[in-house]
């Protein structure tokens, strides 16, 4: 058997499947979020490793199996986010995460320190973005120099949960992706960027963590991580990664040709690529993945949390989001809604907020506002994907996260892209890449190597029932309605779609 773990933003997940890649028993545990109205988002390192306990325990108690006999587990984490360690490998202060917005200005200065945009993806193949972790370095120097001082240790929040289970601190290439002092193209961490805020002594590049690849294994559980997690110390750690990284895992893209849609707390897009996909605008992440290639992404930093909050002002459960779709038609009467009630990251507007555009008396419902919040989202995530693809639409999609969850959302998506829209049947996507990468590492480890490819094909199975296929008739009406958000966007901020 083996163990998928996700460590998000809401909470922490764990999966166990066996060696055909069948669920056997699901557990799951939130955590709890320092939110500050200047940007700041943070959570305590100690509140993933207490979560990650409970849910590993509830799917052992869910499958009804020893946890002992689990062979190997994959870590999937929330990208980004910062975790710094002092000399005895205690967290010196709360992780700042990816979704943290506090860190705008720093991320501009650090832009123009290495000569700007175009010299970052001349050295690096990327340009940092404001949730990138490098913009959080040089906020600590800047504002808890204290605590700067005292960093000995700089990890990602999956790293630092791989340090805690086997005492060893490494990275990965996928997650090391999101820094902003890792060069994409040649896979080694890049030491230029961390140079403008430690001034070239080489303070914060000592603290960096050895780099392995993806099929490589951490180590096994220490004792007290057995204990906690109630598995055996036999039980070997892979690599793990990002969890847009895992989530392509637990997907099946992992090979050229596939798209997957992510609608989860931020929206992501992204494909597999055997090469380096490079955008000078800076709107596609270059990413490397977590099995061995590249992985182009988007990511958007409003979906299922701005769509959440409509409904609720409105004083309804998530349900009536569907209710809404199924009761409007597309272009939401003519509304349209900017939903970056979070700032933005693509395109990036770390500062922007929600607009609306369009409203008359005619159009004034609670139905039509819920409808142009989600296609916002939408046409955000799907209009950025089309970067990826060359301005192509795909054929098929697969996603995944809550907001797979709704009917009408998938036919908007199918209508909107003209992509059949297909839906994994486990709703766990990194957790089961992270189940699959360490049944592929331990494959390796034990001799027996197999293609993490031939891995998932046996093992992501599709729920039939949430295939939607395109309407050709309602393509036009969307459309339309993305041309309304691409004038939106381009009056109010500047930005081109």
């Amino acid at each position: 058997m083996f163990l998928g773990i996700d460590c998000g933003t809401q909470g922490t997940k764990a999966l166990i499947v066996d060696d055909a890649g069948r669920t056997l028993g699901r557990g799951h545990a939130a955590h709890d979020l320092i939110e500050r109205a200047n940007g700041a988002r943070e959570q305590e390192p100690s509140w993933w490793v207490a979560a990650m306990a409970a849910a590993v325990r509830g799917a052992i108690a869910d499958a009804g199996v020893s946890g002992r006999d689990i062979v190997a587990l994959g870590v999937s984490g929330q990208q980004h986010g910062l975790v710094v360690l002092d000399e005895t490998g205690a967290s010196i202060r709360p992780a700042k995460l990816w979704n943290d917005t506090e860190t705008a200005p720093q991320n501009e200065a650090l832009i123009a320190g290495l000569g700007g945009a175009a010299a970052w993806f001349d050295q690096l193949g990327i340009v940092p973005r404001t949730g990138y972790t490098i913009s959080k370095l040089l906020w600590l120097k800047e504002n808890e120099p204290d605590n700067f001082r005292r960093v000995r240790r700089i990890l990602l929040p999956h790293d630092y949960l791989n340090y805690w289970l086997t005492g060893r601190a490494v990275a990965e290439y996928g997650d090391a992706s999101g820094t902003g002092f890792f060069d994409i193209r040649r896979r080694v961490w890049a030491t230029a960027p961390l140079d403008l805020i430690d001034g070239g002594s080489g303070f914060l590049a000592a603290a960096l963590p050895e780099l392995i690849a993806p099929d490589a294994v951490v180590g096994s559980l220490t004792a007290v991580a057995a204990e906690a997690l109630g598995l055996s110390t036999r039980c070997l750690v892979s690599a793990g990664g990002g969890d847009n990284m895992m989530g392509a895992i637990g997907t099946g893209n992992v090979r050229a040709g596939v798209v997957t849609i992510s609608l989860g707390t931020s929206a992501t897009a992204y494909c597999y690529a055997d090469e380096p996909v490079t955008d000078a605008d800076g709107w596609v992440a270059p990413f490397c993945s977590s099995s061995g290639g590249w992985l182009p992404l988007i990511c958007t930093m409003n979906a299922t949390n701005v769509t959440g909050r409509m409904v609720s002002a409105f004083g309804h459960d998530i349900g009536f989001l569907s209710e809404a779709l199924a009761a409007t038609l597309p272009g939401a009467g003519g509304l349209t809604l900017l939903p970056f009630l979070n700032g933005e990251r693509t395109p990036d507007l770390p500062t922007a907020t929600g607009s609306l555009v369009g409203l008359r008396s005619d159009n004034l419902t609670q139905e039509n506002l819920v409808r142009a919040m989600v296609e916002g989202v939408s046409f955000g995530v799907t209009g950025a994907m089309r970067r990826i693809l060359g301005g192509r639409d795909p054929e098929r999609i697969f996603l995944v996260g809550g907001g797979a969850r709704s009917a009408p959302w998938r036919q908007l998506i199918a209508d909107a892209s003209g992509a059949e829209i297909v839906v994994p049947a486990g709703e766990e996507a990194g957790c089961l890449g992270g189940a699959l990468q360490a049944m592929w590492a331990a494959r390796r480890e034990a001799g027996t190597p197999e293609p993490l490819s031939a891995i998932a094909e046996r093992s992501i199975a599709l729920d039939a029932d949430k295939t939607m296929r395109p309407d050709p008739a309602r393509r036009a009406a969307y459309d339309d309605a993305f041309g309304r958000y691409a004038d939106a966007l381009r009056r109010i901020y500047g930005v081109r779609a």
